[in-house]
Order: structure tokens, then C-alpha cells, then sequence
């Protein structure tokens, strides 16, 4: 699949150097009787420079890749889809990024990947879908201005009496809400970091769902990146593993995968969720026996379990939790909340989970997009539109109308993974999402601030109530991180200075947390 004006840009900014050497000289130094092999080392000589071969391709072809894991490599990528960022670029844990906000800068109207087609009656009816998306998103960010300034001063009314200090802070909140319209083939642009045997990964799994041409694209620029940064690092790219291989592509393209089978799938889905966005389906039944156990055999004591949990997760007693540098990962008492482990079914909108998946040790089963395409209208609405019937009735049009065209698009033949790009940040992603309870209490605490995320804010409510449900002595003191901040007498309660939500929280109960914006 081609596409249209700009390309995907692709820039090396930074990386360590000498990455193919420094992998072997890691690797020789475990046998080193010697000390630390450096780099130069591996390449002193021409038998020096054997040797480095010869051990990077046993290395490399026995599965020992460690090695590989020392180097770095930080990208800025530029003109990359929503879509491609979120099924391809942060499906696995072992990157960083920093990419533009969609909740807090207005997206430009020329920022959408464009497919280049040959039927020009397609070519028109996505383009002119994108312009309809794009015109939708602005006037939603007006239409929403009444509500959101209504909610906003009723929370700070003393910030009523100077409105236009507060006119950009309000104009975000529309932002975030309108944004629910935009195309997945929104472009984004970002710092993305990984270490080189991550990009072998990248350079093995190119060609698969959901974004594969994109893909192919960008993952070339950054191979030739590190190429003329590092010419020796050819050596270790492997080829691209075809999609028509993989037993995804072999199963999803079945006679059997059809709208019909999926929105069975989809039906059934939803009714388990029972009302809920995140509903818990499995965890350990002793769970609070394990942690008390866990306790005590971390620091040789003999506590009951309502002490061991105390001491675990009462802010007060164990001070890490309240820490912002989330340093409960290597702390010895936290890391007996391990052994804990729930997972939950969700649903929430694309545009939500793109955040909910940065949450990288709580990881998901999330879908090849397409198997949940129905041809229906099928979208999230946030609270905000629907505080107005008059915005959610032109929402709800506008959506019909967007979701008519991508089938039109598809009855002209027109591959999914070109239409899928027209898909409204609102579609909702169905999956499970599993975890220990370490993890989760450091989501759970950033999820339940206000300030986060409107959908994945109420899945968290949602998780944690059943949690206190089935284990009350693990859920009593996860809240948000103010309430954290009080128990552990740190002050401002509040971490977000000018970001302060307006609320006390601090003080409230979980079956307290309510908000529209």
C-alpha cells in the first residue's frame, strides 16, 4: 500500500556507541578471566575481528541476546499514525516514548495519513472523510466550550471572575473530548527509545497486523539510521517474517472470520462486562494469605495478616507508596505485592486505551483491530457530550456518518488496512489486561487522580471496587495518589500544583470519585 505526502521521517538523535561491538565485548566478558572487554578490544586485530563474528553469529542464532539489550537507540519519528503507535510501536514493554498529546494540543488539519489509491471515487470519498473528521473535531471544541466552562467554574467558582486566565485550561478539557472524532490515521510525532535487540524485533515483525505497510516504512528508515551509524550492525538484521505466514493471518482470514461471527464475539463481550468498562474475571484466591506470608518471610517477623497488610499498603507505614519516584519496584517490603494477580475484561475507546497501554506491566491481549470491525457504528461517548442531547445527537451523526463511508470505502474493495485509518479515536477496543498487584496499585493511584484520563479514571474505579470486593484488606488504602500524600504526611496533598483538579479528594471515600471533566 502507497501513500501520500509527507512520508514517515525518521531521525537518529541519539544512540551508544559502537552497538555491534559493545554486544560482543559483553558477551566475551562473561568467560573473561581478565576483566571487562571493551569495544575496542573485540576489533584489535584481524583475529581479534573473527572471533567478534563468529561469536555474534552463534549468539545471535542460539537465542542468547542479552547482548544486544546494552545498546540504545532514540529515534524522533515524525508523521507516524495513532494506529501505528499503538499496534505496533507500544504493543510490547521494552521502549520509552514521548509523543505529542491529542488531550492537550489542537490537532492541524493537515496531519492525517492519506493512502494513495487508484480509483480515484476512493481517493475522494476518504479524503473528503478526513476533512469531515477534521471539520467535526473543531466545531466539537466550540459546541464544547458552554459545558466545559459550565463544570469548570462550579468547581472553581472564584476562578469565574477572571475567565480569560482560564480560557486555555478549559479549551484543552474540549480538546480531549473533541478528539474522540479524529481518524486513527492521526499523525503524531515523538521520541521513541529501544535497545537493539528491540529493533530486531521491529525488523522481524514489520510486516504484521495491524499497520504493516506503515510499518515497513519506518522500520527501514530506522534500520538505515543505525546502518550509517553503525555499518557492522547489518550483519545482525534478520528478514521480515511475511504476514500471509503467521497463524494470526492463516486463522483471521478463515471463511469463518466475518461481521456476522464477530459481532456474535462483540455481543457476547459486552454482556459479560455486566455494565462495567473493566469487569474482573480471574485472581488469587489467597491472595492476602500470600502477601502476609511474603511479608514475613521478607523480614523474618510473625504478623497477622491484617498487620502484614498494614505495614504493606498503609501509606502511613510504608512511605514508598507515596513517593513519586514510584520506587516500590525495589523495595523490599513492596515487592510482596508481586505475588498477587487479577485480570480483568475491558472495554474503553482506542483513543483511551492508547494510554492505558503505556501501563507496560500490566499487560493485554489486545486485538487485531479489524476483528472487531462490524460495519456498525460502534463508538465510546464521552460523559461531557453526552451532558448535552443537542451534542450528542450531532456526535452520534457524525459517527453514523463516518462509519457509512468506511463501509463504502470496503465495498469497493479497498483493503481494511487502508480504511481502518479513517476510524474515529472512539472505537472501542475489547481485550483482557492481567497483572500483579504492584503494578496495578501503581496505576490504580495515577488513574484515580482526576486529572487522568476520563475512561481509563472510571475503569479504575471500576477495577478497585471489586478488588475490596474479594480482597477489602488489599483494596482498603488504594486511592488516588493525594490521599497516598496525606497518609504519608506529604505535602501539598496535591502533586499537580496548577494542575490541581479543584476537589479534596484526599478526603473522600472510593464510592465518592465522580466527575464529568
Amino acid at each position: 500500500m502507497k501513500f501520500s505526502l509527507p512520508p514517515p521521517k525518521v531521525r537518529l538523535v541519539g544512540a551508544i556507541k559502537d552497538p555491534y561491538n559493545l554486544s560482543i565485548a559483553t558477551a566475551r566478558t562473561c568467560y573473561s578471566s581478565t576483566g571487562i572487554l571493551s569495544p575496542e578490544d573485540v576489533i584489535k586485530d584481524e583475529k581479534a575481528v573473527r572471533l567478534r563474528d563468529k561469536i555474534a553469529k552463534s549468539t545471535l542464532h542460539a537465542g542468547h541476546l542479552t547482548t544486544r539489550q546494552h545498546a540504545h537507540f532514540v529515534f524522533a519519528l515524525e508523521n507516524v499514525s495513532r494506529s501505528l503507535i499503538w499496534s505496533f510501536l507500544h504493543s510490547h514493554p521494552f521502549y520509552n516514548s514521548e509523543q505529542v498529546s491529542q488531550r492537550y494540543v489542537k490537532v492541524k488539519s493537515d496531519t492525517t495519513l492519506i493512502p494513495a489509491f487508484e480509483d480515484a471515487k476512493a481517493q475522494k470519498l476518504y479524503e473528503e472523510t478526513v476533512r469531515l473528521q477534521i471539520d467535526l473535531y473543531h466545531q466539537f471544541i466550540e459546541l464544547l466550550l458552554e459545558p466545559a466552562s459550565k463544570e469548570f467554574y462550579e468547581i472553581f467558582p472564584a476562578r469565574g471572575r477572571k475567565p480569560n486566565k482560564w480560557n486555555s485550561t478549559i479549551k484543552k478539557k474540549c480538546y480531549e473530548v473533541a478528539r474522540y472524532i479524529l481518524p486513527l490515521g492521526t499523525y503524531a510525532y515523538l521520541y521513541h527509545t529501544i535497545n537493539a535487540l528491540t529493533l530486531l524485533r521491529y525488523a522481524r515483525m514489520a510486516g504484521h497486523f495491524d499497520t504493516p505497510s506503515e510499518q515497513k516504512n519506518m522500520i527501514a528508515q530506522m534500520l538505515d539510521e543505525v546502518k550509517r551509524f553503525d555499518p557492522d550492525f547489518e550483519k545482525e538484521i534478520p528478514d521480515t517474517l511475511p504476514l500471509e505466514e503467521s497463524i494470526e493471518y492463516k486463522i483471521f482470514k478463515s471463511s469463518e472470520n466475518n461481521f456476522k461471527t464477530r459481532q456474535i464475539n462483540i455481543d457476547e463481550f459486552d454482556k459479560s462486562l455486566e455494565g462495567m468498562s473493566s469487569k474482573l474475571i480471574d485472581y488469587k484466591i489467597n491472595a492476602e494469605k500470600t502477601v502476609t506470608s511474603a511479608v514475613n518471610s521478607t523480614l523474618g517477623t510473625r504478623l497477622t495478616e491484617d498487620e502484614a497488610i498494614d505495614l504493606v499498603l498503609h501509606p502511613a507505614k510504608n512511605l514508598h507508596l507515596g513517593d513519586t519516584l514510584n520506587v516500590s519496584s525495589m523495595s523490599k517490603l513492596s515487592r510482596a505485592l508481586f505475588h498477587v494477580h487479577y485480570t480483568f475484561r475491558k472495554k474503553i475507546s482506542h483513543s483511551a486505551d492508547s494510554q492505558d497501554q503505556r501501563h507496560r506491566m500490566t499487560p493485554a491481549s489486545r486485538p487485531i483491530l479489524e476483528s472487531q470491525y462490524c460495519g456498525k457504528a460502534d463508538y465510546i461517548t464521552p460523559k461531557l457530550i453526552e451532558s448535552s442531547s443537542e451534542i450528542e445527537e450531532r456526535y452520534r451523526t457524525g459517527m453514523e456518518k463516518i462509519f457509512q463511508n468506511i463501509n463504502t470505502l470496503l465495498n469497493m474493495n479497498v483493503p481494511f488496512e487502508a480504511a481502518h485509518y479513517l476510524i474515529p479515536n472512539a472505537f472501542p477496543v475489547r481485550f483482557e489486561e492481567s497483572g500483579d498487584l504492584l503494578s496495578f496499585h501503581h496505576k490504580w493511584k495515577l488513574r484515580t487522580c482526576y486529572n487522568a484520563q476520563e475512561e481509563i479514571f472510571f475503569s479504575a474505579i471500576d477495577e478497585l471496587k471489586q478488588i475490596k470486593d474479594v480482597h477489602p484488606r488489599l483494596a482498603k488504602h488504594i486511592l488516588a495518589p493525594c490521599y497516598l500524600r496525606k497518609e504519608a504526611l506529604i505535602k501539598p496533598f496535591c502533586p499537580e500544583g496548577n494542575r490541581y483538579c479543584g476537589i479534596p479528594v484526599w478526603n473522600q471515600k472510593l464510592e465518592e470519585y465522580k466527575r464529568v471533566i
